[in-house]
């Protein structure tokens, strides 16, 4: 127990000392007011002890953020069982040895049983606050931890992502300009053509890197002029083919995946009039395929790995559909998933994500409201516990509304951890695994 939790309950018992001390004692003598301040200590201290045991047990065994619904019903059977013990044994201690006021079989007769019944209502009232109090703290702790991770995840995901996206202009630039370089050599008018087709590719590329995702529209279209380069460069030795149906132009892939693609085409493979490089660019599905013939160069330089890595690494942080290489003895294919929607990053079921926070608040709600309905039923009985027995001994007419209200409660608890809308969708949940699998 904590040091601030022993303060805390040696107050209330000077506080309840006091209190009965100078109200319901007839003689205000020094040793009737021991007698009080230890019974005020006695009540406090195994009340407070035997509470705060059980709720640090729970939070160890079943916490809340991780069993609600189990920590919930343990907690209503262990605060009643509990708490029926501790008091029994505080009234025990009080009227049969400390003040011996009462024989065992009187105590254990009708005769105290509507005083033990009215402090264990009592204490029920102070326990069941503990217990909420202790459910909106770890509410409170589990929410800040959350937001917490979630920013983090986030603002991890965005500087990934950026990291990646910027790995684009100057891998672009630098590839351009080793092919501007070499035609420089074999055919200064066709790089001076080059040059000029490359500043119209360079401004899609500055446009392009810092979006998410692009058409497939406007993908193939920069793609096409991109081969119109190449073509400049390396003429019959490379083909071009394009097949992409018109209804997947408005789908979405990673900006500037097709160029880099085409990169590796043809850095790892040789391209010659007789034996040219077929780059074939097509649809099949969701599917956006780049396929070439194989023809493996011996690589000088070891490969810098950017181009299908970041495509790759882009693509997993927008969506959970993967990358597919296909590589056999004669082709290589690559096949990109076309989306049908613009995710968030590190989102890629913001939707369902919104559903199960709405959920969630929903049932903190129900568990909320159940615990007011049963902190009312405590104090509100145990006030007409009080009225009823220092008014009308003879007649226990309390029994009538505790009986009542208490089948309300107990109704609560059933459909807030029992059977009821948590049950329902718990099954329409694995009704639509099923249909998923």
């Amino acid at each position: 127990m904590k040091h601030k939790y022993f303060k805390i309950l040696l107050w209330t018992s000077l506080g309840t000392t006091l209190f009965f001390f100078l109200f319901f004692n007839d003689e205000k003598t020094f040793s009737t007011f021991l007698i009080t301040l230890l019974l005020s200590t006695m009540y406090s201290f195994v009340l407070g002890f035997g509470n705060g045991f059980i709720n640090e047990f729970l939070n160890r065994k079943f916490p809340w953020s991780e069993a609600t619904r189990t920590r919930a019903v343990l907690s209503i059977i262990s605060i009643i069982i509990g708490n029926f013990i501790l008091v029994y044994f505080c009234n025990y201690m009080n009227y049969v040895v400390i003040q011996k006021t009462a024989t065992i079989q009187e105590f254990f007769s009708s005769k105290y049983g509507v005083t033990n019944w009215f402090m264990i209502n009592i204490a029920l009232l102070i326990s069941a606050f503990l217990h909420a109090k202790g459910f909106m703290e770890e509410l409170k702790k589990t929410s800040r931890k959350e937001v917490v991770e979630q920013k983090l995840i986030a603002k991890s995901a965005n500087a990934q992502f950026e990291s990646l996206k910027n790995q684009l202009d100057p891998h672009f630039l630098f590839n351009s300009l080793n092919v501007l370089s070499s035609l420089i050599d074999e055919n200064p008018r066709q790089a001076q053509k080059f040059t000029a087709s490359m500043s119209k590719i360079y401004r899609y590329v500055l446009e392009q890197k810092d979006k998410e995702l692009v058409t497939v529209e406007d993908e193939i279209e920069f793609a096409r002029t991109y081969c119109d380069l190449l073509k400049t460069r390396f003429e019959d030795s490379v083909d071009f083919t394009f097949d992409v149906a018109e209804e997947d132009y408005q789908k979405y892939v990673v900006p500037l995946a097709l160029q880099l693609l085409l990169e590796n085409c043809i850095k790892h493979n040789f391209a010659t009039s007789s034996k040219p490089l077929v780059i074939k660019i097509f649809s099949a599905g969701n599917i956006l395929c780049i396929e070439n013939n194989l023809q493996v160069r011996e690589q000088i330089k070891e490969s810098s790995g950017i181009g299908l890595s970041n495509i790759v690494q882009r693509y997993s942080l927008l969506t959970d559909r993967n990358v597919f290489i296909e590589k056999s003895e004669d082709h290589f294919k690559v096949k990109l998933p076309m989306l049908l929607a613009k995710p968030h990053i590190a989102s890629s079921e913001p939707e369902d994500e919104s559903e199960a926070y709405k959920r969630a608040q929903k049932r903190v709600k129900e568990i909320k409201g159940f615990y007011k309905n049963l902190i009312s039923y405590c104090t509100v009985c145990s006030f007409l516990i009080f009225i009823n027995l220092f008014t009308s001994s003879r007649t226990h007419w309390f029994w009538f509304p505790v009986l009542g209200w208490g089948i309300g409660v107990a109704s609560h608890a059933f459909q807030v951890f029992g059977v009821g809308e948590s049950w329902q969708e718990k099954k329409i949940r694995e009704i639509m695994n099923k249909q998923k699998k």
